[in-house]
């Protein structure tokens, strides 16, 4: 006579709960981050075109004021969004021209830099820093947009540890003298 196999244990179904809406709002619009940044510009309309034609941007929206200035407008670069708007009087932000400086670095990482740069250049763009082979194993170079923000690009390099040894001393031994990488003097 055959035995009969034992059956193994199943599980008690339990029925599944359909999933609860969150009655919380999200904290923030569909396709952005928790952090995003904001420019003012003097000139926004502009520099939006600068953007379209620098780093290939793509606009998502703008509201414009019956004379013609932006009261906000969104960009997005890469999987990046960006606002933006004119600088508006009694506001308690500042453009970067009519600050005299700006505060802020936006960085791009790009997978093809060095054409990243030419189109940034051919658009309008100043070279701060030189884009070339950075002791941290990226190839990083700084410039500066027609309407006063900084802007990086980069993308990593393979280096081997002695290029990136040597590019790390020169380098502190500049900024240990009271010069910094990007000044102009560094370029020569």
């Amino acid at each position: 006579m055959a035995r009969r196999a034992k059956r193994a244990p199943t599980k008690k179904r339990t029925a599944r709960r359909p999933k609860q809406r969150s009655t919380e709002p999200a904290t923030s619009p569909q396709g952005l981050r928790t952090v995003t940044p904001y420019l003012v510009i003097d000139g926004a309309s502009k520099a939006i075109d600068f953007y379209k034609k620098a780093f290939g941007a793509k606009e998502i929206d703008r509201s414009p004021m019956p004379d013609g200035t932006l009261m906000h407008a969104t960009i997005r670069i890469g999987d990046s969004i960006i606002m933006m708007s004119d600088e508006m009087p009694g506001a308690d932000s500042k453009s970067p021209t009519s600050a005299g400086a700006t505060t802020v670095n936006l960085h791009i990482y790009s997978n093809a830099v060095d054409k990243l740069w030419n189109q940034a250049i051919n658009a309008g763009a100043k070279p701060t820093l030189p884009l070339e082979n950075q002791f941290w194993g990226e190839r990083y170079g700084k410039l500066q947009d027609p309407f006063g923000h900084i802007w990086s690009v980069s993308m990593v390099v393979k280096m081997s540890e002695q290029e990136k040894e040597a590019k790390r001393r020169a380098a502190f031994e500049m900024m240990s003298g009271g010069e910094h990488p990007g000044s102009e003097k560094s370029w020569s």
